[in-house]
């Protein structure tokens, strides 16, 4: 039998939602906060407590309160992935986000998928 277990690094949560969902080697992630730059720290943090890591990431969607951000959002993911294996990515413009943040991302990444062992 495969159990869902729930991951979080603790702080305030606007809405009832686990922040991090594993089921067996399956990881869903989501992060909100202001900036990129912490959303994606805080997806590292949940993948780390998932036993996993940004390299297992296969697919990444990003919200967006304004499109003009895109650009800047772009350089910051783009650092961040450095070194992977791109995963799949959607983008979208959204009219507002919970707390008024700029950007959430919700990632879902393969235990074990990036190694390259």
């Amino acid at each position: 039998m495969t159990k869902k277990e729930a991951i979080d690094l603790g702080g305030m949560r606007l809405a009832p939602y686990s922040p991090c969902v594993s089921v067996k080697d399956h990881i869903w992630v989501a992060a909100l906060k202001e900036q990129a730059a912490k959303s994606l720290e805080k997806i590292d943090g949940l993948l780390a407590e998932a036993n996993s890591s940004k390299a297992d990431l296969v697919m990444v969607t990003v919200l967006l309160t304004d499109m003009a951000d895109f650009g800047d959002f772009n350089e910051v993911y783009g650092a961040w992935l450095e070194g992977t294996i791109l995963p799949a990515r959607a983008a979208f413009a959204v009219r507002e986000l919970p707390g008024g943040a700029l950007v959430e991302i919700v990632a879902e990444a393969f235990r074990g998928s990036g190694s390259t062992e």
